[in-house]
């Protein structure tokens, strides 16, 4: 057995599944869960007729690398969104959803057999990239978010001696759970130190279509194009349908960026056999073809933050992301010390039937500090009525909260 399975932690969602074994919550109060970012808004109705039409195609195996009008289509999508072309034939692979493709892709990245071999990631972070960092044999280092720059990591935290060693950087933006967005000059920082290092970067994405403000975020290829990096070199972006058409149980995006880089890639995938399937390409090239459903997708997102944040901020350290469908807010204290996040959020699952996920559970010690302790993470994935419910319940909560062996309030609740 491969000895670097024990070094894995434990998913989030299991470790929360320990913490509130045998909580009996208030049943009075139906079930409300905003921990898991799992979009719950209806399938496009153009990906099921998609789907329905590529039934004949299950009789045939399908191609690793997609089918040209796949891959087509994801180029055109690139070219509308972001204004950067790519070469669809060597510039741009279709993935059965960005985590598995984040996880592979680290498989190929890292030279085990050099000393030190280390891997960079934000801190909070998707656990994915840790997981393939350590299975690949890598060490880790971790950039600790920076609440003054709206939780954006601080690549300043990693020293020179690090970034020598680095052979693969994630990077995602916006960011899960904090919402950043990479801006321009943080790209090119980022280039200059894969120039001078040698590592490859992979942009996590996959959270590109939700956004609030007048122009949509920046992304690593634009960004590339923009600083006179046409050739993309040592990045590879990775995106995803499951955030931007509301569909992630069909696990399907893809990966674009230096041909070099594509091309090891997909001659790993031949033999990892993890070819997009012919149901998943058909709705795939309608879905990346539209955008009508993804604006209204993104409408309901801004109508949920816009009526759910003004209640929590009464009573919650959060402010409006820069994208995605995360609130990364901070929970109210005692005495000047933080609160414990992992005993406030099983509070308010025993006492309001709400759950949330703890920010510790969500990030690592690093630099002298967990930056997810005493915060929380809120996936607006339910439709409004239900966020605006739960939002009401976590501000009647919070009070009391910080009063120790007080009897939760269950009367009324804010509007």
């Amino acid at each position: 057995m491969n000895p670097r399975l024990r070094l894995l932690h434990p998913y989030p969602f299991e470790r929360w599944a320990e913490i509130v074994r045998g909580v009996q919550p208030d049943t009075s109060r139906a079930p409300i869960n905003l921990g898991i970012g799992e979009p719950r808004h209806a399938a496009p109705e153009l990906v099921r007729r998609a789907i329905a039409a590529a039934l004949p195609g299950l009789a045939s195996y399908p191609p690793t690398r997609g089918t040209p009008a796949l891959r087509q289509a994801c180029a055109a999508w690139l070219a509308r969104r972001y204004g950067v072309d790519v070469d669809a034939e060597t510039q741009l692979l279709p993935v059965n959803g960005s985590r598995e493709a984040l996880f592979a892709f680290a498989q190929v990245a890292v030279d085990a057999s050099r000393p030190g071999a280390t891997v960079v990631c934000p801190n909070p972070f998707y656990q994915i990239y840790e997981g393939a960092a350590l299975l690949a044999g890598a060490e880790l280092a971790f950039a600790n978010s920076d609440p003054a720059r709206n939780f954006a990591a601080d690549w300043r935290l990693i020293d020179d001696a690090t970034w020598a060693r680095t052979q693969l950087l994630y990077v995602c933006s916006p960011g899960n759970p904090t919402g950043a967005v990479i801006p321009l000059a943080e790209w090119q920082r980022l280039f200059e130190l894969s120039d001078r290092h040698g590592f490859v970067i992979a942009s996590d994405e996959c959270y590109s279509e939700i956004w609030f403000g007048d122009a949509p975020p920046l992304g690593g290829l634009q960004a590339a194009r923009r600083l006179g990096r046409g050739d993309f070199r040592r990045l590879v972006v990775f995106t995803s349908l499951s955030k931007r058409s509301s569909v992630p149980g069909l696990r399907a995006g893809f990966v674009a960026g230096d041909a070099e880089w594509i091309r090891a890639f997909a001659l790993y995938r031949t033999y990892h056999g993890s070819a997009m399937g012919p149901l998943a390409a058909a709705a795939s090239i309608a879905a990346w073809g539209d955008e009508a459903h993804v604006e209204a997708g993104r409408a309901l997102y801004r109508e949920k933050f816009a009526r759910v944040t003004p209640i929590l901020a009464e009573v919650l350290d959060v402010r409006l992301p820069d994208a995605g469908f995360f609130l990364w807010a901070g929970l109210p204290g005692r005495g000047g010390r933080p609160a414990d996040d992992v005993a406030w959020a099983r509070g308010l699952f025993a006492q309001y039937n709400v759950t949330v996920l703890p920010g510790s559970l969500l990030a690592r010690d690093a630099h002298g500090a967990n930056p997810g302790a005493g915060r929380i993470r809120l996936a607006l994935v339910a439709g409004v009525d239900e966020c605006l419910d739960a939002a009401r319940r976590i501000a009647a909560y919070a009070p009391t909260s910080l009063m120790q062996g007080s009897a939760p309030d269950h009367g009324r609740l804010p509007r």
